[in-house]
């Protein structure tokens, strides 16, 4: 039967006495812990934390693959009245500095590579550092126990950090509430079970990946982490682990589609979630094909409220670009450009309400104060709500429809980048005087990166060296696929660059 939908929170640490006593809730690469052991392991952790950051409320940071303590900590760090701070394992020690620096961080957990790649000054002085290994063995040798907490549901427990579409990345701030009932609501509408089996692909410092393990464990069902090279190494996880949920984004659903797949690997299947960017009628079809006992369910969300809408999947074919309807918990509204509740097929802005909705910015309130602000007064929950930016309309059938983003952030293979934040690094080489990022529609990635720059004049090779150092201080994933030098940048009528001609002409 569905997880029942309980508006009641609790502390986020409980989500792992869903699941029965012998039943199996993490599959790790060398061993599986059971529901007993998985609960004894949190314990466990719970306790070495409280013991080296006794101050409630303080920042633990982890940089680290998928593997036990990574998976753990969410709920470990909780347990011990701490606030966790997932840093994805793809970015760089410029983006991994600032988010230690903003945060405050008091520890930082990662392996042995990462912590050898960041420099004097990367880490702050009040920032403890620590390999995962030593954090284990210390965790065993203390050999403590913390029982489940009572902590306030409306406590903070995490900061996740997002770009946005100007500069760095910034921190959303997540009650103990916020992270339960994105668990309870999930579960529910995807009727997850204790006979399930969820691959986590995503990365779990992704709102979208982190709610994929506190969802099954509300349902008492199995999550199998993978950190994958190529799509056969999906496939394969599939096969050995018999998958009945799979979560991705399109460029990822695009690979997969692509291969071969054994019927055993493919039968076992009863969901597919798709969020970061829509799927394509194409894409549906090819799914279908491919996992043919599965239900799609496409979703859309934004960090700062977790998720907004999913789409039912008996309607999947017949409305294929529909975002759907409000999750539970989640009030959907659209608000057209006098403030008023939008008409039917009428553009307008989406807002979301309700106990899904973060706290905020950390330590940023101007940006709170322009994101967060107070419910439209028809809306059923009030208090606070996030005002999206994005342009939606809802059809007379109640459907939401998505229109266009209302900032310049770029959405690719699932990330979403922001444009400065690659300027600035860009123009941080010295190479180049000018710079701009622009996502340019592509078929496989959803939005390609395009930098277009005009050089220093007189430096030596800027077009040999920019690359390299590109890839030296920004993830994989915010790379550019093509490096456009101008001699000049079309401006506006105010003098600024004229981004609108740059992807006129990069789109000719």
């Amino acid at each position: 039967m569905p997880v029942a939908l309980d508006l009641q929170p609790r502390p986020l640490d409980h989500l792992a006495e869903a699941g029965e006593d012998g039943a199996s809730a993490l599959v790790l690469r060398d061993r599986t812990l059971t529901y007993q052991a998985l609960r004894r392991r949190i314990g466990v952790l719970a306790a070495w934390l409280a013991e080296i950051a006794p101050e409630k409320g303080a920042r633990i940071a982890s940089w680290m693959a998928k593997g036990e303590l990574s998976c753990l900590l969410p709920l470990a760090a909780a347990r011990a009245g701490l606030v966790h701070v997932p840093i994805n394992p793809l970015l760089k020690r410029a983006q991994v500095a600032h988010i230690l620096a903003d945060s405050g961080a008091v520890l930082l957990i990662a392996n042995k590579a990462r912590l050898a790649s960041l420099e004097l000054g990367d880490i702050p002085a009040s920032c403890r550092k620590m390999e995962e290994g030593e954090a284990w063995s210390d965790a065993e040798v203390l050999d403590r126990f913390l029982p489940p907490s009572s902590a306030d549901p409306g406590e903070m427990a995490a900061i996740l950090y997002t770009s946005g579409s100007t500069g760095r990345p910034k921190g959303v701030v997540l009650s103990h509430a916020n992270l339960w009932l994105g668990a309870v609501s999930v579960a529910h509408y995807l009727d997850l079970a204790a006979d399930d089996v969820v691959l986590g692909v995503l990365p779990l410092a992704f709102d979208y990946g982190q709610n994929q393990l506190l969802s099954a464990w509300k349902a008492g069902a199995c999550v199998v982490p993978l950190d994958y090279l190529t799509p056969r190494d999906v496939i394969k996880a599939c096969l050995r682990h018999g998958v009945t949920t799979l979560a991705a984004v399109p460029p990822l659903w695009v690979q997969l589609v692509e291969q071969e797949w054994p019927e055993e690997a493919s039968a076992s299947m009863r969901r597919l979630t798709n969020s970061g960017g829509a799927l394509t009628s194409d894409l549906v079809a090819a799914l279908r094909s491919t996992f043919p006992n599965a239900r799609i369910f496409p979703m859309y969300g934004l960090t700062e409220a977790f998720r907004s809408t999913f789409l039912d999947p008996a309607l999947v074919d017949v409305h294929p670009t529909s975002m759907g309807k409000a999750i539970p918990f989640a009030e959907v509204l659209v608000i057209n450009d006098r403030g008023d509740l939008a008409e039917a097929d009428e553009e307008g802005e989406l807002v979301h309400c309700g106990p899904l909705v973060a706290q905020g910015y950390w330590r940023d309130p101007e940006r709170t104060a322009e994101r967060f602000r107070p419910a439209p007064p028809m809306s059923v929950y009030g208090g606070m709500a996030v005002w999206s930016g994005d342009r939606v309309r809802r059809a007379s059938d109640g459907l939401l429809y998505f229109v266009g983003r209302r900032d310049a952030m770029i959405k690719s293979a699932g990330n979403r980048i922001s444009p400065q934040e690659l300027e600035d690094v860009a123009r941080g080489t010295g190479l180049v005087v000018e710079a701009v990022a622009l996502g340019v529609p592509d078929e496989r990635l959803g939005q390609a990166i395009h930098l277009v720059v005009r050089p220093v004049v007189g430096v030596d090779d800027p077009q040999g060296r920019l690359p390299g150092l590109l890839m030296k201080e920004l993830p994989n994933f915010m790379q550019p696929k093509v490096i456009h030098w101008r001699d000049a940048m079309p401006l506006n009528p105010n003098g600024k660059i004229d981004r609108t001609a740059l992807m006129r002409d990069l789109t000719a």
